[in-house]
């Protein structure tokens, strides 16, 4: 499990063994949460980071009227807000979605890391901005794409960052979400989630089976809903082809 926090960094930078042993000392103490469980509330202090090992968590408010909104799913070596130390309390609660193994990072221990590892320091910074750049394609997803193509390419962003910590296998990968949760995630009625679904079965384009999703034909999944990796910014994984975006010519040298 401790893999899966190295394996995600090193899709951002490449690391050295010292810094792959500072990473390892990082979760010698791993907890077990039960699913459907708060690990932080809105309003609690911040005390420390928690890491995500092994299951699936999300970041999530709710509505005075009691409505949920998911703004964030959490696999395998993901820290839940990296730099929420810093604040005074939570503004969202981040809660377990499967029984979840997490690792409570103290502040001292990220202070250190990121003092001693500069590469370290570069992958967590990577890894922020990445967050960052997930959440931006949420909202475009929410707001500019139809429902059938807001969960298709919510398919294909799990599929590749899933495969980046070694947790897809023939593109096939655990997909524990109600309709619930991806109703309260893509802004969609019950009704419409389990429709698009169907539809996307019917297209022969995934399978789901025992809360287990295949993509049964990936190319035809990423036209559908045009789908682009780009925001993941994964660099060493089969997926992170970057390309060059040239200046627009305007008669001077690019700086």
């Amino acid at each position: 499990m401790q893999d899966a926090l190295i394996r995600k960094l090193e899709s951002f930078e490449d690391l050295t063994e010292a810094n792959r042993e500072a990473l390892s000392a990082l979760t010698l103490h791993i907890r077990r949460v039960s699913a459907r469980t708060d690990l932080i509330s809105e309003g609690d202090p911040p005390n420390s980071v928690h890491l995500i090992l092994d299951g699936y968590a999300c970041r999530y408010k709710v509505l005075p009227d009691g409505q949920r909104q998911i703004m964030a799913y959490l696999v395998p070596g993901d820290f839940c807000d990296l730099n929420v130390f810093i604040l005074d309390q939570m503004d969202h609660n981040i809660g377990t979605i499967t029984a979840c193994q997490v690792v409570d990072i103290p502040r001292q221990a990220i202070v250190e890391i990121t003092d001693d590892h500069p590469r370290v320091t570069q992958a967590l910074m990577w890894c922020a901005l990445v967050d960052e750049a997930v959440l931006r394609e949420w909202l475009v997803n929410v707001g500019g794409r139809p429902a059938n193509l807001r969960i298709a390419h919510l398919i294909c962003e799990l599929l590749l960052r899933l495969e980046a910590v070694g947790r897809v296998t023939d593109n096939s990968f655990s997909f524990p979400f109600t309709q619930i949760d991806i109703a309260d995630t893509m802004g969609l009625s019950n009704v419409h989630v389990h429709r698009t679904l169907r539809d996307l079965r019917a297209l022969g384009l995934i399978a789901l089976k025992r809360r287990t999703l295949t993509i049964l034909d990936v190319p035809r999944l990423k036209a559908l809903c045009g789908y682009n990796p780009n925001y993941l910014h994964l660099k060493n994984t089969r997926w992170g082809v970057r390309r060059s975006i040239p200046w627009p010519s305007t008669g001077r040298r690019s700086p």
